[in-house]
């Protein structure tokens, strides 16, 4: 984790916010019992954070909230979940099919810090924590 650690040292927030927005999503999933993380930091193209439920077996995450990184000087955030794991009722996301570990999956792109996407994201991250805790 010290990459996730020199990543939020070294990134410098922007007009869009994108980096207040990831720090809200990265807060919110530690406040959370019982999981654990993985982080793949692939500078130049992606920092990944990915949150994994002590109780799951068969899958390596409940999410997935990639800084995305082609342009370093305007980051944008992709936060996906696996498409059985939530509902998207203001669809809000992208179905991408197969596109989430090869599983159907929703992705929800931030490009600049909005509240109300927040709390949204927030509650889908709820929603796929209480599912993967049921596994």
């Amino acid at each position: 984790m010290e990459e996730l650690k020199k990543l939020v040292r070294e990134w410098q927030e922007t007009e869009s916010g994108t980096k207040r927005a990831f720090m809200e999503i990265m807060e919110h999933l530690q406040s959370m019992d019982n999981i654990s993380f993985a982080f793949n930091a692939r500078p130049g193209v992606s920092y990944s954070l990915r949150p994994k439920h002590n109780n799951q077996k068969e899958r390596t995450l409940f999410a997935m909230a990639d800084v995305i990184d082609d342009d370093p000087e305007q980051r944008w955030l992709s936060v996906c979940f696996y498409g059985d794991m939530i509902n998207d009722p203001d669809e809000m996301g992208d179905l991408i099919p197969g596109g989430l570990l090869g599983s159907d999956g929703y992705c929800f792109d931030i490009d600049e810090y909005d509240e109300s996407t927040i709390e949204y994201l927030k509650a889908r991250l709820d929603e796929a924590y209480e599912h993967a805790a049921a596994l």
